[in-house]
């Protein structure tokens, strides 16, 4: 009976003695790792069986890639052709703004280098994002723009100017004669813009994109511009159109809803059938490529006096 009592208490001596060493690992800092090679590393600090520190072990993988800084010169001009040309949808910060995607967090962007990823997208288009006409230096410039944000916890990356009214009011006055008054008045369409739009930034994207706050595709709705929907019309065969709103349209299909607010899709197979969209937003997606940052600050600071 002595006996058993013994082994009784030697095995729950060795049960606390087990869970005190994990108890130390978990709740304390590591034990120590072994001496004499295999995959512990002696007290002097010496590397694990692959030759890195100890603190090496224990670090976690950086997130994102730390890029060595670019030339201030290099940066600065990517700094102004992004601004007139990618500010309005991914904002100043480059963490997303008007229906544009975050550039910092884009695994594209992520793994571009000096440009040649982003090249494609910025001269090709895609989705709902237009073609611009820059060259690769242009692009490889904002490209070292946007790879200078230090990539990290949201307040890190983040660059929220003080204020984007730094244009000249009354050359905005000038620029709105020039390339809006053909279609939109102050006195009319656009009659107290600034009262429905109090926010400056807000104001400057609306006028760039007006369709950028009612979703995809121009389709209006949250957009205090009140943008009309873009529409499409199929030609099936002779005498057959079917109009709508369009809802979506690629390569392979067109999607619209009719007057009566049924969803139609049809197949497509090159130019058949035959389909032909109104976008209104064209006349300013032609624009945007025209704008100068000047003119850009300019305007807004423009259209903020029309209350």
């Amino acid at each position: 009976m002595n006996k058993q009592v013994a082994a009784a208490a030697f095995t729950v001596a060795l049960t606390i003695a087990a869970m005190s060493q994990v108890a130390g690992q978990v709740v304390g800092q590591p034990a120590a790792p072994e001496s004499g090679g295999g995959r512990g590393a002696g007290r002097g600090g010496a590397a694990p069986g692959n030759g890195r520190p100890a603190a090496a072990v224990n670090a976690r993988p950086a997130a994102y890639p730390d890029r060595p800084p670019a030339d201030p010169a290099v940066v600065e001009r990517g700094k102004a052709i992004y601004g007139v040309q990618c500010n309005f949808c991914h904002g100043s910060d480059a963490r997303g703004g008007e229906g544009g995607p975050n550039l910092l967090r884009s695994e594209l962007v992520l793994n571009d280098q000096k440009g040649e990823l982003i090249a494609p997208v910025v001269q090709n288009g895609r989705g709902e994002m237009p073609p611009f006409k820059l060259n690769p230096t242009q692009i490889a410039e904002i490209a070292a723009y946007i790879h200078s944000f230090k990539v990290g916890g949201y307040d890190v990356s983040r660059m929220t100017p003080l204020s984007i009214l730094v244009g000249d009011a009354t050359a905005g006055q000038q620029v709105f004669k020039n390339m809006c008054a053909s279609c939109h008045s102050v006195t009319g369409d656009l009659k107290g813009i600034a009262s429905k739009i109090t926010d400056p930034k807000a104001l400057q994207n609306g006028w760039l994109m007006p369709g950028g706050a009612g979703g995809r595709g121009g389709r209006g709705g949250a957009s205090p511009f009140n943008v009309p929907p873009t529409t499409v019309s199929v030609t099936t065969g002779p005498g057959k159109k079917v109009e709508g709103r369009l809802v979506r349209i690629d390569d392979f299909i067109v999607t619209l809803v009719d007057s009566d607010g049924a969803q139609k899709t049809f197949r497509r197979d090159g130019d058949n059938p035959k389909v032909e969209i109104n976008d209104p937003l064209k006349p300013h997606k032609d624009l945007l490529p025209k704008y100068t940052d000047k003119q850009i600050h300019d305007l807004t600071s423009y259209l903020v006096t029309i209350k």
